[in-house]
């Protein structure tokens, strides 16, 4: 052990040019002159949709990178600056001093209104974010960059699909108590629904578009915590985001919100579901935070409206950002809690079968209904486990018999568990099996804002990444090594 790392730490101090050509000679046939995902030019003054510069032939190609064996490692597939990448900013992640540091001088970068360390007005600042941060976690600023990083993703990378969401959101400043008048509350839904339409639009059929309620605006927060319906205005711009989402048959993934929220949030859903999910497939699904004591029973109740109703329930389970802020008597004593809510949950749901704690109110006589479930997790025993059902099913059940699951992470995060996903001998029989990445759109001040406000929600995951600083590690070394002909 102490040889390794003593090997990784002299791998660190070699010249960033250097290590990086060895480690492109010692993968690709040919050298790859920039990083996957080009850097964006287009102007950050415009939010609507672009187009966008030619691509270059090696970010869509799979001929850079070797055929996935079972001889070859997990994440062989990845460009090596991806890998370099991905190492430097978990290392930093995986420190909680040196990410409250970084968080710090972000937050100071985006609120500035200097021209030296504002990032608007820095092209040389702007360069540098753009390249590390913004490419690590965002899929580009218009449709042209969205479409072109979509394109490795599925292409070179292997997965099924992506998870997009629109980095802009349009409430308010923490703390601020002031009721938008009616034409602040008009802008915001507009806004909102400006970007849910584009997202959509840049879509692919089967992707998935993530969004919050609560982004349609202050007003919205408000109706959401007092549980109260969307007004006339909001309801049309909903209305307009789940027809177009339909029409291309594209799932719409509301995100769970502080306790405060979710019960507004949840009627809300729900009333979509039972409109849009229907004919077999979800359009709509309600996030389920496992954090939470009273999930279980909230998703039964779910999947018994299903049931009784005619329609497919759409399940997404998360662990939950919001962890922090909760009255403490509603979550979980300790992380155990939460990760047996969530097993239990994703195992009632794919053995398509009520269990103790997912238990409808009617009792365990009720017919168990359709149900699409997206399972957003970088937890590795969690994905052990809905693998070895789904893989146990598949030896007596017909795959098309099967629920559909989706398996979500993070763009820039969990690689090596996404590509065991991506690349188990098992997936091809899996017929109604997804693994999707989740990114962000948008400019690069509103993604970074996005980024923040999502990483200091849920910090303790943030810092939770020595397992991919681990993997990206050794596969740097194995990289070098090769380059050096020592594999």
């Amino acid at each position: 052990m102490t040889l390794r790392i003593q090997q990784l730490r002299r791998l660190e101090r070699i010249p960033t040019s250097q290590l990086t050509r060895t480690l492109l000679q010692s993968t690709y046939p040919r050298p790859i002159l920039s990083n996957s995902r080009l850097v964006h030019s287009s102007s950050r003054q415009n939010d609507s949709v672009h187009s966008s510069p030619p691509v270059a032939a090696h970010l869509l190609s799979s001929a850079n990178v070797p055929p996935t064996t079972p001889s070859n490692p997990v994440l062989c597939r990845l460009p090596t600056s991806n890998v370099l990448r991905s190492y430097l900013i978990t290392l930093i992640s995986s420190s909680p001093t040196l990410l409250t540091a970084i968080f710090n001088i972000l937050k100071k970068m985006l609120d500035s209104k200097s021209a030296l360390t504002n990032i608007e007005r820095n092209p040389i600042l702007s360069l540098l974010l753009k390249s590390t941060f913004y490419a690590q976690f965002c899929a580009g600023e218009n449709k042209g960059e969205v479409h072109q990083t979509a394109k490795v993703v599925r292409d070179t990378l292997g997965y099924d699909g992506i998870m997009l969401e629109y980095g802009l959101e349009v409430l308010a400043d923490e703390g601020e108590a002031k009721m938008p008048t009616a034409a602040e509350t008009e802008k915001e839904i507009e806004v909102w629904k400006r970007g849910m339409l584009d997202s959509i639009e840049m879509m692919r059929e089967g992707d998935f578009v993530g969004l919050k309620w609560s982004g349609l605006g202050r007003h919205a927060l408000h109706l959401l915590q007092t549980n109260q319906p969307p007004t006339p205005s909001m309801m049309a711009a909903i209305t307009a985001a789940c027809d177009a989402a339909a029409a291309k048959n594209i799932a719409l993934l509301p995100g769970a919100e502080e306790e405060i929220t979710n019960v507004g949030l949840e009627a809300w859903c729900l009333d979509l579901q039972k409109k849009y999910n229907r004919n077999g497939r979800a359009i709509v699904y309600t996030t389920f935070q496992c954090y939470l004591k009273a999930v279980p029973k909230r998703v039964a109740a779910l999947l018994e409206h299903a049931q009784k109703e005619g329609f497919t329930a759409g399940v997404k389970l998360v662990r939950g950002a919001y962890m922090r802020s909760e009255p403490r008597e509603l979550i979980w004593e300790a992380k155990e809690g939460t990760n047996k809510c969530y097993d239990t949950c994703t195992s009632a749901l794919l053995a398509r079968s009520w269990n103790d704690s997912v238990m409808p109110p009617s009792g365990p006589k009720t017919p168990f209904p359709s149900a699409d479930i997206i399972l957003a997790t970088h937890n590795l025993e969690t994905l052990k486990m809905a693998q070895a059902t789904r893989q146990s099913q598949l030896q007596t059940s017909s795959p098309e018999s099967l629920p559909r699951v989706t398996y979500i992470q993070l763009l820039g995060m969990a690689d090596e568990i996404s590509q065991q996903l991506v690349q188990s001998p098992e997936k091809e029989k899996d017929v109604t099996a997804k693994v999707v990445k989740c990114m962000t759109w948008g400019t690069t001040t509103q993604c970074l804002n996005f980024l923040l406000r999502r990483a200091s929600e849920n910090k303790e995951a943030a810092e939770r990444t020595g397992d991919t600083r681990k993997a990206m590690g050794s596969e740097l070394w194995r990289r070098f090594k090769g380059g050096l002909g020592l594999n």
